[in-house]
């Protein structure tokens, strides 16, 4: 025994030394374990987003019915319009994307409408842009019809520019084509000449968005897969590069991050802008046995397994847009943009059986693994939406 006054300075340090251990092992093993998730998202930051990674989880089991069917919405196109084209199986319907660590809320379409209540919302890029608004529309039927406005707009009778109107929550929505979000001058006006290039002024939105949008309550900018086409790059009137150019086949990612980089600034620099903007994410293709041009199919009836997604074929070029995404969201978030990333990437790149594959009108030849099936995945963005809605504006009012 020590004599008072006698104990050795050491002898308090193992139990001190125990004691830290078993505070700190469980943040120590939070801070080692690896992300489930292959693309690393951000979003508007809140406590709850902080609590839950909405796009991090998997595709579960879902047994009820969609929320509409291509009976009962009348603004799906043909082309994705995949059961009256004769798709004869019904798996991809009865999946429901699941977080990790919390739950995605259905979608609720009167909630939306109250949400949007004598507001507007503009989806601006390509036909990826174009596949969410549908859903949208069909979602927001169940319950209120939009009407087509788009003889108030515009003479032209297209798919390309469209307005709708929802007057029991005097509620506008548009779809504004700009596949490059910059201003583009391709050979073909109709942008069937796949392989002759498409000049693409880096430095330059495109006015068929940015004149239009300064009144807009919401703005979601979903484009990427014209970016694969051939394209030279302009700046300052002077040609600074190209892609798929002078025998080459690479792909040239300066276009895409100037263009995102462009896009944003011009939204940011918009005179009496003071909407909400939201980007979607990298929306995967799943070409099979060769490109869309050289016989490529999508048939799968399920999900890529966990292994599967780990070789999928277009892995690397899918990261490299993502991570080209994220840094740009990041960067006009910083500059003051009210900005919400809709990260649909990883939910998506295992959705192989969620496309129209042959079961579209036209070509036959030509399989379509780009577009998504309505009803289908797609729907999960617009619940992805809808939830980033509801937290936008819970932070905003609690900025006020």
């Amino acid at each position: 025994m020590y004599a008072s006054g006698n104990i050795p300075k050491g002898a308090f340090l193992l139990p001190l030394t125990l004691f830290l251990i078993v505070l700190l092992l469980p943040l120590l093993r939070n801070f080692m374990q690896p992300s489930s998730n292959t693309f690393p998202t951000t979003n508007l930051e809140t406590n709850q987003t902080k609590k839950c990674n909405i796009f991090s989880g998997n595709w579960v089991p879902y047994p009820q019915q969609p929320y509409y069917s291509n009976q009962t919405c009348p603004f799906i196109l043909d082309q994705l319009n995949c059961i009256k084209n004769g798709r004869p199986d019904t798996d991809f319907l009865k999946l429901r994307w699941k977080p990790h660590d919390c739950e995605l809320p259905l979608f609720d379409a009167t909630q939306f409408l109250e949400l949007v209540r004598g507001k507007s919302i503009a989806f601006v890029g390509d036909s990826m842009g174009r596949n969410q608004l549908e859903s949208l529309l069909c979602l927001i039927n169940t319950v209120a019809h939009p009407e087509d406005i788009t003889a108030k707009h515009t003479s032209y009778d297209d798919i390309f520019f469209r307005w709708w109107f929802v007057a029991d929550y005097n509620f506008t929505v548009t779809t504004l084509w700009s596949p490059f979000l910059v201003k583009f001058n391709d050979s073909d006006p109709s942008g069937r000449a796949y392989y002759s290039a498409t000049k693409l002024y880096l430095d330059e939105a495109d006015e068929a968005w940015s004149s239009k949008i300064k009144n807009f309550d919401y703005v979601v900018f979903s484009t990427g897969q014209w970016f694969f086409r051939p394209l030279t790059f302009y700046e300052k009137g002077q040609v600074v590069g190209c892609q798929k150019c002078q025998n080459s086949t690479e792909l040239n990612f300066y276009g895409y991050k100037k263009a995102f980089q462009t896009a944003f600034r011009t939204l940011r620099n918009i005179e009496g802008f003071k909407g909400v903007a939201f980007l979607v994410s990298h929306s995967p293709e799943h070409f099979e046995n060769g490109a869309w041009n050289e016989g490529g199919s999508c048939n799968r009836t399920k999900p890529f397994s966990l292994e599967e997604k780990g070789v999928y074929e277009s892995g690397d070029i899918v990261k490299a847009l993502h991570e080209i995404q994220v840094e740009e969201f990041n960067a006009a978030r910083e500059k003051g943009l009210r900005f919400g990333l809709i990260d649909v990437t990883d939910a998506m790149v295992v959705r192989a059986d969620a496309h129209p594959s042959r079961f579209k009108p036209g070509n036959k030849k030509v399989n379509d693994c780009v577009h998504w099936c309505l009803p289908g995945a797609v729907d999960t963005w617009n619940e992805f939406l809808l939830y980033l809605m509801k937290l936008e504006g819970e932070k905003h009012n609690t900025m006020l």
